[in-house]
């Protein structure tokens, strides 16, 4: 696996748990944190834009979409099978 894709799931994951914790009404609680990380996140992204653009926007994607991010992973695992 590419450290790209490693990272792109990790972000994922981590953008799954922030919906669980909205869901669970705990979003108020860790509200600075999720906001901190979406800083950095985009920080990097923005970083990687010149360089690695398709990285840039599935790690984009996978923050503020993580279940679309996941669907298209998935769709795409399929096809190589």
């Amino acid at each position: 696996m590419a450290w790209t894709d490693a990272l792109v799931e990790f972000v994922e994951k981590s953008a799954l748990l922030r919906e669980t914790i909205k869901r669970r009404g705990d979003d108020e609680h860790y509200a600075a944190r999720v906001d901190r990380m979406t800083k950095k996140l985009e920080a990097l992204a923005a970083e990687l834009e010149a360089t690695e653009p398709q990285t840039a926007n599935a790690i984009r994607t996978a923050w503020s979409r993580p279940v679309r991010s996941l669907a298209f992973r998935n769709a795409a695992h399929q096809k190589e099978q």
